[in-house]
């Protein structure tokens, strides 16, 4: 592990003089550097952690390694230019982040209701798609973090069929630029509702699998339950979204509660953290959270390919420049929009004057900065090698978190 140990007795003595005294420091307490180059933090994150032997007494995260400056990249382009940059904040779930951007353009346009059914089964097909994979690498890379190497194998086999397909019907791997303001780059190709057919009915038994050997592990239990318990008034407190927020207990989906793009005519539940092992909030409810979306995410798959093939078939080649002008200036506002991405509520606030096509301001609003800024109050008191497992239960990636 790289981890670096250094004794620093004026660490923290003029913020808490009171808990960390140069005295104490000296005697009992050690600072310990893990990252911002370390495989157990996921990514380039700094995590300055106070131990009093193998006792976490804090742990103050350090984002800032990446400085992708997307708001400013977003308020010096056009608006249909910003989506590959918004590929490249979540780039493990770039479908779902097109999505909420596209839909937010779209609605200060005032062109939101005029998009075509079958558009909307196919940004939802593709946005539950990469909610799989997503969860996939949270599932996965989880697993390996407290030590079970065969299940992050299993889990990138699988997430290959899905990287494929959207490789398949966008032409790139994982940047896609596929979801377009006022529709889609292109319609999917001839025979890709087959094939995503196929790929469901070969993934609910992976899916099966995947619990006897991981999630109903008793070797994963005994270290993930009981462990970085997140109460659900803290969690409301600090923000937290997404499966962590499910995870303590609280049933909250924007794909219900705002019913965005056509999520409110499919059936599909929202799992959330039940204490079944331990305690309600804790590391294990979080991962099961994460497991049952991916089956409920293959119900909506399978609703959106049935509608796709049925009701809404492929009638002619959709043109995006048929309702969206070449220079995309919504009127003088304020606008907010937010949608459920495989992490939480990935929102974009936009300003614009009504005579420029790019933003005055651009704000991203994420779930990942949000969602890690909750570490310290879960990791006090747990072992060093629990603020491991702390750590891989949020599923946050850095370039969302210093964007």
């Amino acid at each position: 592990m790289n981890i670096q140990y250094t004794y620093h007795p004026d660490h923290l003595k003029n913020s808490e003089p009171s808990v960390y005294t140069a005295e104490s420091l000296k005697k009992e307490e050690m600072l310990i550097n893990l990252g911002p180059q370390h495989p157990s933090t996921h990514g380039v994150l700094r995590l300055e952690v106070i131990t009093d032997g193998e006792m976490v007494k804090d742990v103050v995260p350090h984002p800032g390694y990446l400085h992708r400056c997307f708001e400013k990249h977003a308020e010096s382009v056009p608006f249909n230019q910003v989506i590959p940059y918004v590929d490249r904040l979540d780039y493990v779930a770039a479908m779902n982040s097109e999505h909420a951007y596209a839909m937010g353009i779209e609605r200060m346009l005032g062109i939101s209701e005029k998009i075509p059914k079958r558009v909307e089964y196919i940004r939802v097909l593709v946005a539950e798609l990469n909610r799989l994979a997503s969860h996939f690498v949270a599932i996965g890379t989880y697993g390996m973090d407290i030590g079970a190497y065969t299940p992050f194998l299993w889990m990138m086999r699988d997430r290959e069929h899905i990287l494929r397909l959207l490789e398949w019907a966008s032409g790139a791997r994982m940047l896609y630029n596929y979801v377009w303001i006022g529709g889609l780059f292109y319609d999917l190709p001839v025979g890709f509702e087959e094939r995503c057919v196929s790929f469901s009915k070969y993934l609910k038994p992976k899916l099966r699998d995947l619990e006897k050997l991981l999630i109903s592990n008793k070797i994963f239990i005994d270290r993930t339950a009981n462990v970085g318990t997140l109460p659900l008034d803290l969690a409301i407190n600090y923000g937290v979204t997404g499966p962590m927020l499910r995870g303590s207990g609280l049933k909250f989906d924007l794909r219900r509660v705002d019913g965005y793009s056509v999520y409110p005519e499919l059936d599909f539940e929202i799992p959330i953290g039940e204490g079944r092992v331990g305690e309600v909030g804790d590391c294990w409810d979080r991962n099961w959270v994460r497991f049952r979306e991916c089956e409920e995410s293959l119900k909506i798959i399978d609703q959106c390919l049935i509608q796709l093939t049925s009701d809404h078939k492929r009638t002619r080649e959709f043109d995006p420049r048929e309702m969206v002008p070449k220079k995309i200036r919504p009127k003088a506002q304020d606008f907010y929009i937010r949608a459920e991405n495989p992490k939480g509520e990935l929102g974009f606030f936009f300003r614009t004057d009504g005579r420029s096509d790019q933003a005055l301001r651009c704000k991203a609003r994420s779930c990942c900065f949000t969602n890690l800024s909750v570490l310290p109050e879960i990791s006090r008191g747990y072992m060093l090698a629990d603020l491991i497992a702390i750590v891989g239960s949020l599923d946050f990636v850095m370039g969302e978190v210093d964007r």
